[in-house]
């Protein structure tokens, strides 16, 4: 089962010691400001261990219009507020998975921004948010003290984590096929409804915003960083591609390497364990089994788990409605612009995210 919740307030034990270091920093009305959220039945993200007894993270957003409480205001239209959000630190990326849920619920509602107050000792957390685009913009001082103000609004800069999570069109784009062994593990939103969700786990490859694959499809070496690529879930053992096969989420390319150009095993390894779905013991082994080669190379591709299409178009739809070739190996296939349009539509993709 997956771990991260969405709760109401009501639901949630405010008694788990989680809660004690919030109640510290907002000692002037935290603990009324819970119990009136508890009154509106509002909801929140919670992040529980693995065994469901402990909380881990807990994150609530909350939509805005003319926030004036914070300076400079923002009074130009409706704002995501990440009002309370901590998570413990386990070396798993668990802070990229919430930051890709709030992506999503902006783009969901369609906000101008978004942003967030947060203490300066917090430096964890700031860095967190500066990393994929949020800037300082201002102070918000109350009982409790003064707060860094963070703020993100649509925009493309052209450096692919500040603008994550959306997408510049403007370059190439591929269809890439995963086994579904691998692929519900390195794209937890993109799980099927056929797919139980016990197999998502808080390890670091399914929480991540960045994602490693290895693949000996030789077309990889054409992909560039920026290269948009639709994820491909082959079809379950003993089922028809036509209609199970499907495609499941749009990333972005930030790196293709082949595994010759790492200097030795050790840095193959440490580039590849924190975003890959594969055990030591497999990525070690196609090292031993690869590395040397170079007129047939293993391709490590790293890239950005950007947006999980909220309805996946089958294999019987992509040849029929998207017009890909039924007669070729769809491994790693160029897409025309009108291809790929076409299936963010069909896939049902907030315009929000596209910049042109």
């Amino acid at each position: 089962m997956d771990n991260l919740k969405i709760q109401e307030f009501g639901e949630i034990d405010f008694s788990d010691p989680f809660f004690d270091t919030l109640k510290n920093d907002y000692s002037h009305g935290f603990i009324n400001w819970w119990l009136k959220k508890v009154q509106l039945q509002d909801k929140a993200f919670v992040l529980y261990n693995d065994n469901f007894s402990t909380i881990d993270g807990f994150m609530y957003l909350k939509l805005e219009n003319n926030i004036d409480d914070i300076n400079p205001p923002l009074m130009d239209g409706c704002y995501l507020k990440v009002g309370t959000f901590k998570f413990n630190p386990a070396g798993t990326l668990r802070g990229e998975r919430f930051i890709k849920k709030i992506f999503d619920v902006a783009i969901v509602n369609n906000v101008m921004g978004i942003y967030v107050t947060i203490f300066d000792k917090h430096d964890y957390l700031i860095n967190l948010f500066k990393r994929y685009g949020f800037h300082s913009a201002g102070v918000k001082k109350s009982d409790n003290g003064s707060e860094n103000v963070l703020l993100k609004k649509r925009q493309f800069t052209g450096n692919l984590e500040k603008d994550y999570p959306y997408i510049n069109t403007n370059n190439n784009k591929y269809l890439l096929a995963i086994y579904p062994k691998f692929h519900t593990q390195l794209f937890p939103d993109s799980i099927l409804i056929t797919e139980s969700s016990s197999i998502i786990h808080d390890v670091s490859h399914t929480n991540s915003i960045h994602k490693v694959y290895i693949s000996k499809i030789q077309t990889l070496g054409n992909l560039k960083k920026g290269d948009i690529v639709v994820i491909y879930r082959t079809a379950d053992e003993g089922k028809k591609a036509y209609f199970s096969s499907v495609a499941t989420s749009i990333c972005v390319i930030e790196e293709v390497r082949q595994m010759s150009t790492f200097s030795n095993k050790k840095e193959y390894v440490e580039y590849c364990t924190k975003y890959s779905v594969f055990t030591s013991e497999e990525l070690n082994k196609l090292y031993d089994e690869n590395h040397y080669k170079t007129s047939f190379p293993c391709y490590v591709i790293k890239f950005t788990y950007n947006i999980a299409l909220s309805h996946r178009p089958n294999r019987k739809a992509l040849i029929n409605e998207v017009g890909l070739d039924s007669e070729i190996r769809w491994g790693c296939l160029k897409l025309t612009d009108k291809q790929f349009d076409k299936i963010l539509k069909l896939g049902e993709v907030n315009e929000s995210f596209i910049i042109n």
